[in-house]
């Protein structure tokens, strides 16, 4: 339904631009509606069953979706280390307020690097180490994912309330049951709460760190490409941009199904 509906306010901008000369009430449209500018939905999707390349058979909706896959598994990688980065992260800060209160202010502000610029740098030291080029977009993936996990996993650790938490310890149980036993399983929605924000941050990195690192292959090598050749084919790149947006989609999507796996004996009040 929102698909239709933002497809619906496409065309609806589209046709009022035309109609209008991308004039309205003697302001001008800040995006030009013409096919160079903003091509159709149905040429849009048109594109997507038509050829990839000239001489070739392979239709364009399945050379993109080959190669989002390739991003989506680099994501993939990526919410895996960068999880698991997170949530060691967040039991360190648990066990350890003074390293928290030390390491935390850098975290945030790692955050606000560009990632523009960090991508080529991650990628140079790839290449340097000799790793091949899909670990350092893994690692730009992993590097945007670890932080909503932090952040989210640290604050279910603490959710249990004082009284279970006393409780355990009256039975002698100690730091290692009491994280297994009780504050990891309590952390479970706000953990997945965080690896959703991860996921569509994985895939953002993946894209990011395929443009700089020259892997040949992935969703974002083909955005570049389209971009460069825009004229020849402009909704070749909004096809492309649509799929990449679908790639995300579907990955959060998955993970939802797995929250609901996880937490289906849970009751809510």
């Amino acid at each position: 339904m929102v698909l239709v509906l933002l497809a619906a306010l496409w065309e609806g901008y589209k046709a009022l631009g035309q109609a209008t000369g991308d004039r309205l009430l003697g302001l001008r449209f800040p995006v030009a509606t013409d096919d160079l500018s903003m091509p159709g939905v149905g040429a849009i999707l048109g594109a997507l069953v038509e050829p990839a390349r000239r001489g070739t058979s392979t239709i364009l909706g399945v050379y993109l979706l080959e190669e989002a896959s390739v991003t989506l598994r680099e994501a993939a990688y990526g919410l895996v280390a960068g999880s698991l980065l997170g949530l060691a992260l967040a039991i360190v800060f648990l066990h350890l307020p003074p390293v928290s209160r030390g390491l935390m202010p850098w975290l945030v502000a790692s955050q606000t690097v560009p990632l523009v610029a960090i991508a080529p740098m991650v990628v140079i030291w790839g290449g340097k180490a000799g790793l091949p080029p899909w670990v350092a977009v893994t690692g730009i993936a992993a590097y945007l994912a670890f932080f909503p996990v932090t952040i989210n996993a640290l604050r279910g650790l603490k959710s249990p309330p004082k009284v279970q938490t006393e409780f355990m310890r009256s039975v002698a149980a100690g730091r290692r049951q009491l994280l297994f036993w009780l504050r990891l399983p309590a952390a479970l929605p706000y953990l997945f709460a965080g690896l959703r924000l991860a996921a569509t941050a994985s895939v953002v990195g993946a894209i990011v760190g395929e443009l700089s690192a020259g892997t040949g292959r992935g969703i974002g090598r083909v955005i570049l490409t389209f971009a460069y050749y825009y004229s020849n084919g402009p909704e070749k790149l909004y096809a492309a941009v649509l799929v990449a947006a679908v790639t995300g989609i579907v990955f959060v999507q998955v993970l939802n199904l797995l929250e609901r796996f996880a937490l289906r004996n849970r009751h809510t009040r």
